[in-house]
């Protein structure tokens, strides 16, 4: 049996939390040591040598200048309030355009100093959306190109040349990407050989890159509902076919692997312990670890029709219906959930869990809950296994479209105080600042 210890030990606590909103902030404060002045955060290293970044993805930025705005604006910004006296690690998300003029020597080589001369490095880079992330549909088309597609290859190998190029000699790299695809794009229960190709070739070229520099560079999957795979048996059954298609098994092993992302799992219904362990018994690397909470409610009228203000015409709200549980059902947005349920054709659930990645440091509120345990959870797991995994981002990418009950504060505001919770948390767990 597991050690559940300080995760248990809270775990009522969040259940409390997602049943009585209105103490949130009293309770907060109070047990978790909420700090408004963000004075205690003295670097984005741990002792284990984990590393700590927010992903940039919450800003716009398609073109590498708007990108760079960005940085500029607001992570700099973010960066005075939490750590200004520290070396400060950027998650960066680079669309396939802003990754191409980045790419530029001149450029790149700007980019550079500009790090040097803010004391910022880059140690991981969000490879998931290719093109425009905000203020259009992205919906299912995140999932464009798929690993299918020489696109998709050709622009994560871009990634990873530009993250070779911001690295010192003997560093750790990483890049995210989609489960592969999206369910809805292929026959079901099948993974096109093209898909295993290309993925070899990515892990060759990875290897080659990292080779002169010693780097450890790595591509982490991310397990995404409906995509192509979703729940640990999934991901790791398309591993263990992706090694045997492959002879070149080590070299994928070492340069492919999970980037597990909360929000994603818990709502899957999973059990965080349990689905690490199972990809670490398996040999299937964990690359990065995205942490980030889904939105949890009890399925009764009144909260159903509080739900309607979180459905938005931008990003893909997969809904997962839980019994006992259990997924008993996967809805692909929460605007047909809605409609399917008040037209009696869904099945009686005691939980829905929502893809909609509310914020770490506050519970949605209104008898509307969150996933946060699991969040808790896998930072527990890894404190118990501190080698695993070295790359950690927060990932609230939807600040725009909350309802605006939740847009309390701005962007810069709100993504510290993700920071405050998120190290409060690792702290009172065990990590050790650096």
């Amino acid at each position: 049996m597991r050690d559940l210890g300080w995760v248990a030990h809270f775990f009522c606590f969040y259940k409390t939390l997602s049943k009585e909103p209105s103490a949130f902030k009293i309770q907060d404060n109070l047990v978790l040591g909420m700090n408004e002045s963000y004075g205690f955060l003295k670097s984005m290293k741990f002792t284990n040598q984990a590393q700590l970044a927010y992903c940039t993805n919450v800003h716009r930025g398609n073109s590498w200048a708007e990108t760079f705005n960005a940085l500029e604006k607001y992570v700099m910004d973010v960066r005075k309030r939490v750590a200004s006296d520290k070396r400060f690690a950027i998650g960066l998300r680079l669309s396939a355009e802003a990754g191409r003029e980045l790419s530029d020597p001149a450029e790149i080589n700007r980019f550079r100093k500009w790090l040097d001369q803010k004391n910022a490095y880059i140690f991981t880079i969000n490879g998931f959306p290719y093109g425009n992330f905000h203020g259009t549909r992205v919906k299912e088309e995140v999932y464009r190109p798929d690993w299918t597609t020489q696109e998709r290859l050709d622009y994560t190998l871009l990634l990873f040349s530009i993250l070779e190029q911001l690295l010192e000699s003997g560093e750790e790299g990483s890049v995210s990407t989609l489960p592969g695809s999206f369910k809805e794009f292929l026959p079901k229960n099948t993974i096109p050989e093209l898909m295993f190709k290309n993925l070899e070739t990515c892990a060759l070229e990875i290897e080659r890159l990292a080779g002169p520099k010693n780097l450890d560079l790595h591509l982490g999957m991310e397990p995404e509902p409906l995509g192509m795979f979703e729940t640990t048996p999934e991901t790791v059954s398309f591993f263990e076919k992706l090694f045997q298609s492959t002879s070149t098994e080590e070299i994928l092993r070492k340069r492919i692997g999970v980037n597990y992302d909360c929000c994603h799992l818990a709502i899957e219904y999973e059990d965080a312990h349990e689905g690490l362990d199972a990809y670490v018994n398996r040999g299937i690397r964990l690359s990065k670890l995205h942490l980030s909470s889904a939105l949890s409610v009890i399925p009764n009228s009144n909260n159903l029709e509080k739900l309607r203000s979180f459905v938005e015409p931008v990003y893909l709200h997969q809904v997962a219906l839980g019994k006992e549980g259990v997924c008993i059902q996967r809805i692909k947005d929460l605007d047909l959930a809605l409609d399917a349920q008040k037209a009696n054709k869904l099945p009686d659930a005691d939980e829905w869990r929502v893809h909609f990645h509310v914020p770490l440091h506050a519970s949605p509120g209104k008898e509307l809950g969150d996933t946060r345990i699991h969040v808790l959870d896998t930072l527990f797991w890894l404190s118990k296994n501190p080698e695993m995994c070295k790359h950690l981002e927060m990932e609230t990418y939807t600040w725009e479209v909350l309802p605006d009950h939740l847009q309390a504060g701005s962007v810069v505001e709100q993504v510290a105080r993700e920071y405050n919770w998120t190290l409060e948390q690792m702290t009172n767990i065990g990590f050790e600042l650096a």
